[in-house]
C-alpha cells in the first residue's frame, strides 16, 4: 500500500539556486514540534552539511556517542539515511548508532540504538543560559530566546548509570548496546507545561506507535487532496509541495494556554493560537490553499491575528513566536482576511479585522521593513496617490527608511493599491461608507504607469518622472530604491486586482499580450550573472519573468485576460517542467512558508487564484488526469484532464457538471459545491476556447 505520506521527500529543495533553502523537517501539520537533525547553521544548503550536532530539545539539543572519548558530533551519509515528513533514521558513522526520530504535536521521541561496543553516552544542552536540571526522572531545561520562554521536559527509557553537569550540559553514561527512547515535550510557557505535554501526547506511546499515528495524520491531511496519473516524479513534487503548505502558521496553543510575545503574557484560551507567518508571501497561495483544505483552521488563524492586534495595538507584518517582525511590504493581513470573507468563510469578528485592517492602512507606516507611525513618506501617497522616489544620487533624509531596503516607492505604491481594493471589497459588504474612498484608491496605481515608457516608474514628490529610468536595472541592489526584490518588468504586472484596467493603459488586451510576449524573452541589459548579482531573488528567469519571486507567480495566469488562454497552458507546463523537480535542488527560488509549492499545488490541479479577495479561480492546465480535492461537509471537487498528457497540455473544450465550460474563470461558489470540472486535452491549441 503507497500511502501519500511516502510520496513526500523533505530533502526537495535543500539547496538553494541562490538564497534561502528548504529544511528537511519531521512535523505534524501546522505542529509546534518541528525537528530535523542540527547540523552546522554556517552551511545554509543543508543537504550539503556533513556533521550532525544534535537533535532539538526545543532550543535545546540532545546528541548520543560511543566510546571511550566522545565529542557529541558524527558524520552522517544520505545514503545511510531515510527521512519521511512524520519520521527519519540516520546512521551516526563516527559512532555507528542508528538514530531515529518521530514527533506528536508538541512532542518529539528519539531512538538511540547503540553498537554493541563501546560506552554508550547522551549528552543534553542548552541553546544559551538558562536552567537545566535531572531531577525524578525528568530532565527540565528552561532558556529565554528572543524574550520568549523556550522550555522542555524529556524522560529517558532506562535510568543513566551516571550523570554529569558539564559546561552547562548534562552529560550521561548508559550500558553498551543498549536501546534509549528519549521523549521530550516543547512548550512556550514553562517546563511544567512541557511535562505535561509531554505526558498527554507521548507519555504512553512507542516510538513505533509514535510514528505510525505521525504517518496516519500526514495520511489524512494529505489525502484531502487525491491525483490520478501524471509519473511518480510529478507526485513526489506534488505531495512535497502540499507538506510545506501545511507547515505554517504554527499553532502554539497547549491545552488551553498560549504565551503571546504580542503582550508578554501566558493567555487562557481554548482557541488555537498560531504564529509564523511570512504574509508577504503566503497570501498569494498558501492561505487560499489552506482555506480551501481546512476553513476551520483558517477562522483559527485569522483570530490569532485579531488576538494579536488587540493585545499589541498593532496588526502584525510578519507576525512570529518573538512578535511582529517588520519584514518586507504592504499590509497583507488584509488580502488573507478578506479573501477568507469573500468566499464565505465568516468564523471571526469582522467589525473587529475591519478597525484592525483600517488601522493598518491609516496609521500605520507604509515603509518597507519598518514598523511606527505615519510620516511624510506616507503623506506624499495619501496626498498625491503614490510614492515619492528620492532623487538620483541624493541621500536619504528620512531616519525611518531602512538603510539596505530603502524606499521600494513603486512596489509600496501598487502593494498598497492592492490592499485598499481588498478593504473597499470587505468595507462594501459590511456597508461602511468608508469603501468608497478605499475603492478610489485602489486605481492609484495608474499614478506611477508612465505612458511614454510603458512602465510602472517611479516619480519624485514634485510628480515629476525620475529621469533615466531603465525597468530593467534600475533601483540598485534587488531594485529597492524602487521595486521589492525584483524589477519593473515583474511589478508593472502586479495590479491583480484590476487586469483589465492594467491592458487598458496598455492599449487593450492585445497590448497586454505583447507584454506578456516580450517579458518571456526580454534578455537581462548585461551578462546573466551581474543580473542576478543585482536581482538574486529573480532565479527561475524565462526573460524577465522569474518563477523564484512571489510577485511573478500570478504573471503566466495573464494570458487568461488577452484573449489567449492557450499561451498560458503552455507556460504552466513548461515552467512546471523546468522549474520544479524531485531532487535537492527541486525549487528554483525560495520556498517562504508555502508559498512557492502553494503554487505548484493549485497549478498541477489545473486552477490558480490569481486575486485573493475575488472569490474565483482561473483556469491553467492540470498536470494529472484527475485531481480530487475533498472537502470539509463530504463534498469534492474534481478536475478531470481527458487525453492529457506531457505533450496534450491545450485545453480544447471544458464542461461543469455537464454543462459547457468557455471560461477560465472559476467561481469558488461550484468548487466548494462539489463540481466536476472536465477539460478535454489536446496536443495543438484551440485558440477558440474562452477567448472572450
Amino acid at each position: 500500500m503507497i500511502h501519500c505520506s511516502d510520496w513526500v521527500d523533505p530533502y526537495i529543495g535543500t539547496i538553494s539556486y541562490l538564497l534561502a533553502t528548504t529544511q528537511p523537517l519531521v512535523h505534524l501539520p501546522h505542529s509546534m514540534a518541528q525537528i530535523r537533525p542540527q547540523t552546522d547553521e554556517a552551511i545554509r544548503d543543508h543537504y550539503l552539511a556533513p556533521v550532525i550536532h544534535g537533535f532539538p530539545m526545543n532550543k535545546g539539543a540532545v546528541m548520543p556517542d560511543a566510546g571511550d572519548d566522545p565529542h557529541f558530533e558524527s558524520h552522517y551519509d544520505h545514503d545511510f539515511e531515510e527521512v519521511r515528513c512524520y519520521r527519519g533514521e540516520v546512521l551516526l558513522e563516527d559512532s555507528g548508532i542508528r538514530a531515529g526520530y518521530t514527533v506528536t504535536e508538541r512532542c518529539a521521541l528519539y531512538r538511540f540504538r547503540f553498537p554493541g561496543r563501546g560506552k554508550a553516552w547522551l549528552r543534553m544542552k542548552l541553546d544559551g543560559e538558562g536552567k537545566l536540571n535531572f531531577e525524578n526522572g525528568v530532565v527540565r531545561g528552561e532558556e529565554v530566546w528572543m524574550g520568549v520562554p523556550c522550555c522542555f521536559a524529556a524522560t529517558l527509557s532506562e535510568p543513566p548509570k551516571t550523570c554529569d553537569a558539564n559546561g552547562g550540559a548534562l552529560v550521561m553514561s548508559f550500558p553498551e548496546g543498549c536501546e534509549l527512547i528519549v521523549k521530550v515535550g516543547f512548550s512556550y510557557i514553562d517546563a511544567a507545561q512541557a511535562e505535561d505535554n509531554l505526558r498527554r501526547e507521548a507519555a504512553a506511546l512507542s516510538f513505533e506507535q509514535a510514528a505510525l499515528r505521525a504517518r496516519d495524520i500526514w495520511d489524512a491531511a494529505l489525502s484531502r487532496i487525491e491525483v490520478t496519473g501524471g509519473t511518480e516524479q510529478q507526485k513526489r513534487i506534488f505531495y512535497t509541495s502540499l507538506y510545506r503548505v501545511f507547515q505554517r502558521m504554527i499553532n502554539i496553543g497547549e491545552y488551553g494556554r498560549y504565551y503571546s510575545a504580542y503582550d508578554h503574557r501566558v493567555h487562557e484560551d481554548a482557541r488555537d493560537f498560531y504564529v509564523n507567518d511570512g504574509i508577504w508571501d503566503t497570501y498569494r497561495t498558501a492561505h487560499p490553499l489552506q482555506l480551501l483544505l481546512e476553513p476551520e483552521r483558517q477562522m483559527d488563524i485569522i483570530d490569532s491575528y485579531l488576538r494579536m492586534y488587540s493585545q499589541s495595538g498593532r496588526m502584525p507584518t510578519f507576525p512570529h513566536l518573538m512578535g511582529s517582525r517588520a519584514v518586507m511590504i504592504g499590509k497583507h493581513s488584509t488580502a488573507m482576511i478578506v479573501d477568507a470573507y469573500m468566499k464565505g468563510c465568516r468564523g471571526f469578528d469582522t467589525e473587529l479585522a475591519w478597525k484592525a485592517m483600517v488601522t493598518n492602512e491609516e496609521k500605520e507606516t507604509k515603509l518597507p521593513w519598518s514598523s511606527g507611525p505615519v510620516n511624510e513618506f506616507d503623506e506624499c501617497y495619501f496626498r498625491n496617490g503614490f510614492f515619492p522616489a528620492l532623487p538620483e544620487g541624493k541621500a536619504e533624509w528620512l531616519s525611518q527608511a531602512h538603510p539596505f531596503e530603502r524606499r521600494q516607492c513603486v512596489a509600496v505604491t501598487l502593494e498598497t493599491c492592492y490592499d485598499e481594493w481588498c478593504l473597499a471589497q470587505f468595507g462594501a459588504a459590511l456597508g461602511k461608507p468608508e469603501a468608497d474612498v478605499y475603492a478610489r484608491r485602489a486605481g492609484n496605481y495608474r499614478k506611477v504607469f508612465n505612458p511614454e515608457t510603458g512602465f510602472m516608474s517611479p516619480r519624485l514628490a514634485s510628480g515629476e518622472w525620475v529621469p533615466g529610468f531603465d525597468p530593467r536595472l534600475s533601483g540598485g541592489q534587488g531594485g529597492r530604491a524602487y521595486f521589492a526584490e525584483c524589477n519593473s518588468w515583474t511589478y508593472t504586472l502586479h495590479v491583480q486586482h484590476d487586469i483589465e484596467g492594467l491592458a487598458a493603459l496598455m492599449g487593450g488586451r492585445q497590448g497586454l499580450g505583447k507584454y506578456l510576449d516580450r517579458m518571456f524573452v526580454e534578455q537581462y541589459g548585461t551578462s546573466k550573472y551581474a543580473f542576478l548579482g543585482q536581482f538574486p531573488d529573480s532565479t527561475g528567469l524565462m526573460g524577465q519573468f522569474c518563477m523564484g519571486n512571489e510577485p511573478s507567480f500570478h504573471i503566466p495566469y495573464l494570458y487568461n485576460y488577452t484573449g489567449q488562454p492557450w499561451k498560458t497552458q503552455r507556460k504552466l507546463r513548461e515552467i512546471m517542467k523546468i522549474w520544479f523537480n524531485d531532487s535537492p535542488m527541486g525549487l528554483c527560488g525560495d520556498e517562504d512558508g508555502g508559498a512557492m509549492c502553494g503554487w505548484y499545488v493549485f497549478s498541477a490541479m489545473g486552477f490558480y487564484p490569481v486575486c485573493p479577495g475575488r472569490p474565483d479561480y482561473d483556469v491553467g492546465s492540470p498536470l494529472f488526469e484527475e485531481a480530487r480535492v475533498h472537502l470539509p461537509g463530504g463534498k469534492t471537487f474534481t478536475v478531470r484532464a481527458e487525453n492529457n498528457g506531457p505533450k496534450a497540455k491545450y485545453i480544447q473544450s471544458a464542461d461543469l457538471d455537464g454543462r459547457p465550460f468557455n471560461t477560465t474563470r472559476l467561481a469558488h461558489a461550484d468548487v466548494i459545491s462539489g463540481a466536476t470540472l472536465t477539460l478535454k486535452m489536446g496536443e495543438r491549441p484551440n485558440r477558440d476556447w474562452a477567448a472572450r
